[in-house]
């Protein structure tokens, strides 16, 4: 476990803490716990958002735009992992020694405070089987405290922070930011080459899965794990903790018998070593969305909570913002939009999406981070060929320059009758020339795409 005593001392009230990237997903809702443990929070962000407005809102100093400035005074600094060693908050702060941590480690001293502390990973569902188990500790009156990568709209936010026992995050393995956690059950839905611009190949990432594993105390500690999926098994078949599968096998301890799908809801029965502990009613389609409730579905039994209190909980999740979210209609077609921006999750999407019994699959993509999308070309193809017609933006670059040499353009000329577009405007020009009655129009990617869905649905 990683040692986090130098943190510690400086983590009490009265103290004063600067956050470089506040306004990130995981950022924001640290910088309010800390706010509320009485220490003092200044912060800063590139843009100006919904989210530093609240923060601003509770007391909190944000600066817009990042500046030497803005770390003086500070007792210790947490970053984002997106803010590099060249940015000049970071530069500012070695130069003047104040202590620097990463806010993977505020969140891990955090969770050491509780006796049950959740943390879910993998390479996709994440942040629906982290919602999913909110929902299911929610309805068992446990109170949890909750980070989540996304917003929940049964929270209005993508935390909360309870007076329970428990603590359920979303353990990102970006950069090992999961390495710093205190988990107690550890949750890996599957393992699949990723973050290839910090992961050296699958073997590196697997790696890192493994000490996350073994992050668990080797006494009490549980790692609820895929059965379904090779990789997440090679890596726990080597932690030496005590390990909870699940899946569609028939040897997975927690599986799904008699599933059947019925548009966009799905129903199955709980199985339990071997019987049955409740009857499932989903609000989410695919078959993705029945393994991510297993998944928060062990979490919760080895935890001691009821097949009654799981299927109440489950049945009241409705999904999570960006996650097969409804976004209204078009001249009568539906429009979703996803957060899938690797292959896997593209699959997983059209699967389900395939299964609805729409006349056609009109996909809308915009690639994130020129690195993914140069290591996983060929990939993302084979899966982009399957929707009945695809429109590409551009790559989202997020954190990236392009010393890739690379653009939609590339993908494109791998699906026959792509349309690339060089504008989220002609985006929503193809779609509404190519949408007929039947369809089902889809916006996916982890960048802004979502804004030409919400223009689409919002043209009269």
């Amino acid at each position: 476990m990683k040692d986090l005593s130098a943190l510690e001392k400086y983590m009490r009230p009265g103290a004063r803490c600067h956050m470089i990237g506040i306004g990130g997903v995981s950022m924001s809702p640290l910088a309010e716990v800390l706010h509320s443990m009485g220490i003092t929070v200044t912060g800063s962000d590139m843009h100006r958002s919904a989210v530093t407005d609240h923060l601003c809102s509770l007391g909190i100093d944000v600066k817009i735009g990042h500046s030497p400035d803005n770390v003086a005074g500070a007792d210790f600094v947490v970053r984002t992992a997106a803010a590099r060693e060249d940015n000049v908050e970071v530069m500012a702060v070695r130069s003047s020694g104040i202590p620097l941590f990463e806010r993977a480690d505020a969140w891990g001293l955090i969770m050491r405070t509780y006796k049950n502390a959740i943390g879910v990973s993998g390479t996709h569902g994440k942040t629906t089987t982290t919602s999913m188990c909110t929902h299911i500790f929610m309805a068992a009156d446990a109170d949890p405290t909750v980070m989540i990568g996304g917003t929940l709209p049964l929270l209005h936010s993508g935390y909360r922070v309870g007076r329970g026992d428990t603590i359920i995050m979303e353990s990102c393995e970006y950069y090992d930011s999961f390495l710093s956690f205190s988990p107690t059950v550890s949750v890996i839905l599957d393992v699949e080459a990723d973050h290839l611009d910090y992961f050296k190949d699958l073997d590196d990432v697997k790696k890192s899965f493994l000490e996350f594993a073994r992050l668990v105390p080797e006494d009490t500690g549980v790692v609820i794990a895929n059965l379904d999926d090779a990789n997440t098994m090679d890596v726990v078949s080597r932690c030496g903790r005590r390990v909870v599968t699940f899946g569609l096998s028939d040897g997975a301890d927690v599986r799904a018998e008699d599933i059947v799908f019925d548009g966009a809801h799905t129903r199955f029965t709980l199985i339990y070593e071997g019987r049955m502990a409740a009857y499932i009613a989903l609000n989410v389609p695919g078959l993705h969305n029945v393994k991510n409730a297993l998944a928060a579905s062990a979490s919760a039994l080895v935890l001691g909570i009821g097949g009654e209190d799981i299927a109440r909980g489950l049945a009241t999740f409705n999904g999570a913002a960006r996650r097969f979210e409804y976004k209204g209609k078009y001249n009568g077609v539906p429009v979703y939009d996803d957060y899938a921006h690797h292959p896997g999750e593209l699959r997983a999407l059209i699967d389900a999406v395939s299964a609805m019994g729409y006349r056609r699959v009109l996909l809308s993509f915009q690639p994130h981070t020129y690195s993914r999308t140069k290591a996983l070309l060929e990939d993302f193809a084979a899966e982009l060929r399957r929707p009945d017609k695809v429109f590409l933006a551009e790559i989202y670059a997020a954190r990236e320059e392009n010393v890739y040499n690379i653009s939609s353009a590339d993908l494109a000329a791998k699906i026959p009758g792509a349309v690339c577009c060089s504008s989220f405007e002609a985006l929503e020009d193809a779609l509404a020339a190519e949408a007929r009655p039947g369809d089902i129009i889809l916006t996916v990617g982890a960048g802004d795409i979502y804004r030409a869905g919400e223009a689409l649905v919002a043209r009269k």
